[in-house]
């Protein structure tokens, strides 16, 4: 009886886990508040400002506000997001990879978004230096509607193969089905694309909510990649039964996530002062 109980009793080392996580994660959040721009948009924009160029010229704007994130990254991280969210309601505990021919479909929204950014990118460095880039023709002209919408690809491919993974690594006894069949993935595509039509409308009821939503994801997504790296090196690989049991990994993870955020963003400031796109930086 007292091997029993004392198997079930907490370690010192998860005791002082307990403490420490919840503290670590109040004392990155708090810094990252303390250095991002006032207002709320001000942390969104600071959100975005680590993973996004934030070029005004590649961006949609809200007025004069412009959103957290280019046309691409909203794109790619509001998917992510309402994935991830779709997943979470329909797919729950599912943790194999589509099938072969969803899996297809991804790869090509990776292989769309790639093409699009590579093309974009090529343009911006014809804009902004001369050279041997003037003579290497553009497939076509990259604008904000075809940013948005291989943006969004990118990330309901990003947000159906972490899901899956992040299930396969959690879950004492995931679900031996794939998260994504063929009619989940069609209802996922077509709300995805509801969105990005809302966001062309330029209507400020979906564009701040948009950004809001795409912050979020960015937060999401590497909450997630982090709270699998806490699981791996805790060595609790499949130790979980329930969503509640995994706060303290969560709180890991986005704790990580405000790091990682907070460093590129005192980086970037320091190196660019400015919250917007790169200086010098156009097309």
């Amino acid at each position: 009886m007292m091997t029993v109980l004392q198997q079930k009793s907490p370690s010192r080392l998860q005791t002082l886990i307990k403490w420490l996580v919840p503290l670590a994660a109040i004392i990155a959040l708090a810094a990252w508040i303390y250095i991002a721009p006032p207002g709320l948009m001000g942390k969104l924009d600071a959100v975005g400002y680590a993973v996004c160029h934030r070029l005004p010229s590649h961006s949609i704007f809200v007025g004069d506000t412009q959103l957290p994130l280019c046309a691409r990254c909203t794109g790619e991280f509001n998917a992510a997001a309402i994935a991830l969210i779709f997943q979470g309601f329909v797919s729950r505990k599912r943790s194999k990879l589509s099938n072969r021919g969803v899996i297809a479909v991804l790869v090509l929204f990776f292989l769309a978004f790639g093409i699009d950014g590579s093309n974009s990118y090529l343009a911006l460095l014809k804009t902004t230096y001369t050279g041997a880039f003037a003579n290497i023709p553009n497939l076509y002209v990259t604008n904000n509607i075809t940013r948005l919408f291989t943006g969004s690809g990118m990330g309901i491919a990003l947000a159906g193969v972490l899901y899956p993974m992040f299930n396969q690594s959690v879950w004492r006894a995931p679900e031996e089905k794939p998260a994504l069949a063929w009619r989940q993935f069609g209802l996922l595509v077509g709300i995805v694309l509801l969105v990005d039509f809302g966001i062309l409308t330029d209507s400020p009821f979906i564009l701040y909510p948009a950004a809001l939503l795409s912050a979020l994801g960015v937060l999401a997504l590497l909450t997630m990649v982090f709270s699998i790296v806490w699981i791996m090196v805790m060595r609790q690989d499949n130790a979980f039964d329930h969503p509640r049991q995994l706060w303290i990994s969560a709180a890991a993870g986005l704790t990580m996530a405000f790091i990682l955020i907070l460093s590129i963003d005192l980086f970037r400031f320091n190196l660019t002062h400015t919250w917007t796109g790169f200086p010098g930086l156009s097309g």
